[in-house]
């Protein structure tokens, strides 16, 4: 193997084209995950001028080179959470808001990944929160796993794409399969929600949902912004309602108020999928949630016990301790 530099089969340019060079062979490590020995071959270098470059590339700032830390967590607001709440874990990620979902989503899919035993069977829900948590999730994080949908869809929103792909995302990733419940998160009348989990498939998803080990899903919003609204299955005049009856948002299609109780039994009668007790008799129910919107449906799910594993940001942590003896 030629890396002796005084025999290098081609010498380094000096002009701008070294340059162009370095970006390449930096393309070629770090994106295409090619060796120094297949970028020397590629290149017509040897592996110490190509070592050179690569160095040289992070001197000059081509290359930059950032740690994240996997365990960035904030402990102290954990062991907070968990007892003020009777939590079994939480998940407290640090920082300033403006990191939003995506360094949420990032916690709950190594969390997701980390567990132990690993679940045979998983149900979660949709939503780009948690389509951001299936995107974190690495591959192979399960080994055959079981991933069931435990709340009914919504139809596509105009320039929103990301509701009903996630428990496929799950599955494929964990080398599993997937369980779709292929109904409407709220429909319009209550007889057709009984009708429709009479059904011999409905009713088998959601039995295999109730009998899932872990329950991993992300907290709506209550107003404007609700997909359930935006998608259709809530009416405009309807969610004006329910923010006037005290709605702070909803627990898979579950309108809750800041205390976590049912806002509109009626509505909530329209609403197919795992109901708010289902998940209280569940071992691990992890609840995902990050930014300014969600902090009153975080308070409210949690002190009504609906959650027993929380991953969130450090000013909903915040905002839950402080007001979580509030009459």
């Amino acid at each position: 193997m030629n890396d002796d530099p005084s025999r290098a089969s081609a010498r380094l340019p000096v002009d701008e084209s070294r340059e162009h060079l370095m970006v390449g062979i930096a393309r070629m490590t770090y994106q295409q995950d090619k060796t120094l020995t297949e970028i020397a071959a590629e290149t017509g270098l040897n592996r110490w001028q190509v070592s050179r470059l690569l160095q040289e590339a992070r001197d000059l700032g081509i290359v930059r080179i950032e740690i994240v830390p996997r365990t960035l967590r904030h402990p102290g607001l954990e062991t907070r959470l968990t007892r003020t709440f009777g939590l079994r874990d939480a998940v407290v990620v640090p920082g300033p808001v403006e990191q939003g979902v995506e360094s949420v989503a990032q916690a709950a899919g190594q969390y997701l990944a980390a567990m132990k035993p690993k679940p045979r069977v998983i149900g979660v829900s949709w939503g780009r929160t948690m389509a951001a948590v299936a995107h974190w999730l690495p591959p192979d994080w399960a080994d055959g796993v079981t991933v069931v949908q435990i709340n009914g869809t919504v139809a596509p929103v105009p320039g929103i794409a990301y509701h009903n792909d996630v428990a496929e995302i799950f599955a494929r990733k964990g080398r599993g399969h997937m369980i779709p419940l292929p109904v409407p998160a709220i429909v319009g009348e209550r007889l057709t929600r009984e009708v429709l989990e009479k059904d011999r498939i409905v009713s088998d998803v959601l039995a295999r949902a109730r009998a899932a080990q872990v329950l991993a899903f992300s907290l709506g919003v209550a107003g404007d912004d609700s997909v359930l609204m935006r998608s259709g299955n809530v009416m405009k005049s309807e969610m004006a309602a329910l923010v006037q009856a005290g709605a702070v948002g909803d627990v898979l299609g579950h309108f809750i108020d800041r205390r976590g109780r049912i806002v509109d039994p009626d509505l909530d009668a329209r609403t197919i999928g795992l109901t708010l007790p289902d998940l209280t008799a569940r071992e691990r129910v992890i609840g995902i949630a990050a930014g300014p919107r969600k902090r009153e449906v975080t308070l409210g799910a949690l002190k009504a016990g609906l959650v027993n594993i929380l991953v969130t940001d450090e000013a909903t942590a915040t905002f839950a301790l402080e007001h979580a003896h509030d009459r």
